[in-house]
Parts: C-alpha cells; structure tokens; sequence
C-alpha cells in the first residue's frame, strides 16, 4: 500500500478547516479500512496575519503556501483547502486531484441577538439594515456589492476564524457580519444566520462552499485513494470558475466573483435538486451550464456583470469567454487600479 500505511492530511488549525480535514480523514477510513490517517495541522502567512486586510498584505496562496511545502516536503501526503483559498497555479509537482461537494455557496447576512437565550435578532433583514449601519467584513468582493446596493454603510475590516468573528458582532463592534454560508453550517451554527443572501445581492467567491485536495502528482497511490470524494457537478462548476479567475489574473482578495451551475436543460432544474438523489450525474448532454461573473471597483460604484451558457464539456472555455467579455467592458482598469493601491 503505501511505505507505512499512513496518510498524513496537511491542513490549517483553525476550527473551520480542521472540520473539513476530518470529514476527509473519515471518509478515506470508510472508504479504506486499516488505513492509519493523520493530521499535520500548519500555521499558515494568512493565520499570522490578522490585523490587516488580507488585500493589503498581497501575494496569493496566503492560506495554503506553507501547506503546499509540507506536502513538496512529503511531511503530507493531501492537502484540504476550502476552494476560495486556493490560488489558480500550482507550485510544480502538484495539482488539485479532487473537488468534493460544494455545500450552500451563498454568503451569509448574520445581525446581532439582543437575547442570547432565544437569539431574539436586532435586524430582520439586509434590507433592513439602518442608515450608516456597520458590517464586518474584509472581503472587497463583498464590499462592492454591498456598497453599490447600500453606499451609505459603513464597512469595518474584520479578520479571525468564524468563532472570533462572531464573538466580535455579539459584542457589539457591528450591527451585522457577512460570512460565507458553508463555514457556518459546517460548524453547527446555522441557527445564527439571519438572511442567506442571494447571488444578485452577493455573487459568490471563486469555489466558495467546496472542499479541493491537493495532493502531489506522482503519488499514484494517494491520488487512487481520494478520487471516489470528487464530485463531478460540483468539479465541473469550480473549474469553469477558476477559469475565469486565472484569466482575470485576480487572486482570493480581489473583488472578483463567479457562481456557476448546471441546470437540466429539458427542466431548467437546479443541479441541486436532483444532486440529493445520489442516483445520476447531470455532466451529460441533457445539462446546461451557466455561470454569472462580476468584478467591481472599491467604492462599489462600477460593478461589471456578466453572464455565460454552454456546454459542461467546455466549462473551462465558457470561464475565459466570460473574463474577455468583462475585460472588453473595463474590467482591467478596475483591477489595474485596486492592485496599484
């Protein structure tokens, strides 16, 4: 099998990416008995940092670097990401083998309780939100969005894990926190959500709501072993995201965004709804692919929207197509000035 029967999973220490490292520690045990699987928890640049916007620091990769050289190390063997982290290119010797899942891709609009006991919330509704109300977020992808439709908020940078970032609101610092849906479903906090935010408020990040494996390329046998966790809806659509990103040439802190989706093309049914009876692949000819792009300057005044239908075959095709249409309509100007600051 392997030189010791060992699997060794590198991954980040915060609560939200040990979650997902163990959820992939348990399916691999299911999958392979007897199997031994570890966890080599990395403090990564991105957790060090924690008083600064992530754009501010530049560079991608901030999230998975130290991760990538432990796996180029062979101190792990797979590496778990949350999509939204990973950069588009791949130090040599290593690729993305697998993409599980996606849970809900939606960002996720969270107030403050005034009663702890019966989380009696102080707002009801985005669209409720007071005049001059302060949200926590460090996401220039949302910010955008969020100022184009509200420009009177006031936006705070907010940093830390989901856990702190919580503890932040509840003490007061905002009126209301923007966090990506999945993280917070994944750790039992659900009931915390105040409104999930549709994609024409907020489109998602690149990948947000999937779990990617990285993993080096000539381990035969590690890649054999993870294969059966890649979900091919879910691969078909982060794929034709990134696609879009890397032609963009924006990293994980710019306000980039794509959400794409296969839909039956005889219905016009969200893959989701036939996803839940785990009883046939919509990556066929009966599936239409579509996807919305966006890319936004900091004032959230300029918002450039896109959007692309084609065949799964040709997602990755379908991504560059949307980034030229959005680059032919200023998008490059947008992005050239945000990286010159």
């Amino acid at each position: 099998m392997t030189k010791n029967n060992k699997v060794v999973i590198g991954t980040r220490k915060s609560k939200l990416a040990l979650w997902q490292a163990e959820w992939v520690k348990s399916e691999i045990e299911k999958m392979t008995p007897g199997l031994k699987v570890e966890l080599n928890k990395i403090t990564t640049t991105g957790d060090k940092i924690l008083d600064v916007p992530l754009a501010k620091v530049g560079g991608k990769g901030l999230f998975v670097k130290e991760i990538e050289e432990a796996l180029l190390r062979s101190e792990a063997d797979i590496a778990v990401h949350s999509m939204k982290d990973v950069p588009t290119d791949f130090p040599k010797g290593l690729h993305l083998a697998v993409i599980c899942k996606r849970e809900d891709p939606r960002d996720a609009f969270i107030t403050r309780t005034q009663n702890t006991e019966h989380r009696t919330q102080t707002i009801k509704r985005f669209k409720y939100l007071p005049k001059g109300a302060a949200i926590g977020t460090s996401s220039l992808r949302r910010m955008c969005q969020l100022l184009n439709i509200r420009p009177d908020l006031k936006i705070m940078h907010l940093r830390g894990n989901l856990d702190t970032r919580l503890r932040k609101l509840d003490e007061g610092q905002f009126d209301a926190v923007i966090l990506a849906a999945a993280g917070v479903k994944r750790l039992g906090w659900a009931e915390r959500i105040t409104e999930l935010l549709e994609p024409e408020i907020s489109l998602p990040a690149i990948g947000q709501g999937a779990i990617g494996i990285e993993c080096r390329i000539d381990d035969k046998f590690t890649n054999k072993l993870i294969e059966p966790l890649n979900h091919p809806e879910t691969a078909v659509c982060v794929r034709a995201e990134r696609a879009f990103l890397k032609k963009l040439e924006g990293g994980c802190q710019v306000p980039i965004a794509a959400y794409a989706r296969l839909i039956s093309q005889k219905s016009e049914v969200r893959s989701q709804k036939s996803e839940s009876q785990h009883n046939s692949s919509l990556v066929t000819h009966h599936s239409l692919l579509i996807m919305d792009g966006l890319v936004g300057n900091l004032s959230g005044d300029t918002l450039i929207k896109g959007s692309i239908k084609g065949s799964p075959d040709d997602a990755e095709k379908l991504g560059i197509k949307l980034a030229e249409e959005l680059f032919s309509r200023g998008a490059g100007e947008i992005l050239a000035e945000i990286y010159k600051k």
